[in-house]
């Protein structure tokens, strides 16, 4: 098995799950009384703070490290962003039931940052207490 794989599969799946959510033709739910205004926002916020946590975690599995360092995090956010721009665009051109909204993109990047801001705290948090 590829390494990376070993280390990565839940990230692979959900990028996977973002990309059939994403792709899906919503019909009439998407514009259900159940949901309320701006919950596709939060939606795509909440599908990338997953999507960078996963990958975060898989990186430091991967690498046997203890503590994430911030240029790997940025790396791993900026992918997860280039991603989220990559589906808005298929959404725009391909998936032409969907729209690709500038908002949609600045909640992935937000959900993204989120994501790698928690991470690092996190874990200079618990490195920092005491026994």
């Amino acid at each position: 098995m590829l390494p990376v794989l070993k280390y990565h599969k839940l990230t692979i799946l959900w990028a996977l799950f973002i990309l059939f959510i994403c792709a899906v033709n919503l019909g009439h739910v998407g514009r259900s009384s159940f949901f309320f205004t701006g919950f596709d926002k939060v939606t795509h916020c909440g599908l990338f703070f997953v999507l960078v946590i996963f990958s975060c975690n898989g990186t430091i599995r991967q690498q046997k490290l203890k503590i994430l360092p911030y240029k790997s995090a940025i790396v791993l956010t900026a992918a997860a962003i280039v991603y989220g721009g990559l589906i808005e665009l298929l959404q725009r051109t391909i998936f032409t039931w969907r729209s690709g909204e500038w908002g949609d993109f600045l909640s992935d990047a937000i959900g993204a940052g989120m994501a790698a801001f928690s991470i690092l705290i996190i874990q200079r948090a618990l490195g920092h207490e005491k026994n």
